[in-house]
């Protein structure tokens, strides 16, 4: 019994550990998958559209201070896409490493309809609604820093984002890229 009861302890030990790794999983799997669906949709608008920014008073001289920018990465359409993006979470599922038990999650519907491997993939209700509400807290708490990264052209906004700025991917700095 006294065996019973140490390994009883043991074990319950690692709990809280295993639940934080789950957690970490789920926060940073849905920032990469936020980026990489905020990052999608903005190369989907045509670069040529352009939306007017700066105020609309008229100066003492005549003129307004008014400038045309990229619509693609201006700061209305970016909020407009943070309200939505979240919904694309449904389109993702689960899927652990065999070796190191981290969970990752990836697209289970390709954005142009390719066919798409989909083995050791968990699909299900429970990943989906956990990731959607990952992302809200995400986009709601990050929405300044995802703004500031998507308005300009900035290299590596996953890891610069979700490793770097915020640390819901610390454990993604030790995993090389292409496992990423």
């Amino acid at each position: 019994i006294p065996a019973l009861l140490g390994l009883a302890l043991a074990l319950a030990s690692l709990l809280p550990t295993a639940g934080a790794r789950r957690s970490q999983d789920l926060h940073c799997g849905a920032c990469r998958a936020l980026v990489d669906e905020l990052e999608w949709e903005i190369a989907q608008v045509d670069p040529r559209k352009t939306i007017q920014m700066g105020s609309f008073r008229i100066n003492p001289d005549g003129s307004q201070s008014v400038v045309e920018v990229p619509y693609a990465r201006s700061e209305a359409h970016l909020t407009e896409l943070l309200e939505r993006v979240c919904e694309k979470m449904k389109e993702y599922g689960e899927k652990v490493d065999p070796s190191t038990h981290r969970k990752s999650y990836v697209r289970v519907i390709s954005h142009d309809g390719t066919k798409m491997d989909l083995s050791g993939v968990k699909f299900d209700g429970d990943v989906t609604s956990s990731l959607k509400f990952a992302c809200e807290s995400i986009a709601e708490e990050y929405e300044d820093e995802l703004i500031e990264f998507l308005s300009h052209e900035a290299e590596n906004v996953k890891d610069r984002l979700c490793s770097k700025r915020t640390d819901l991917c610390d454990h993604a700095l030790h995993i090389p890229h292409d496992e990423l």
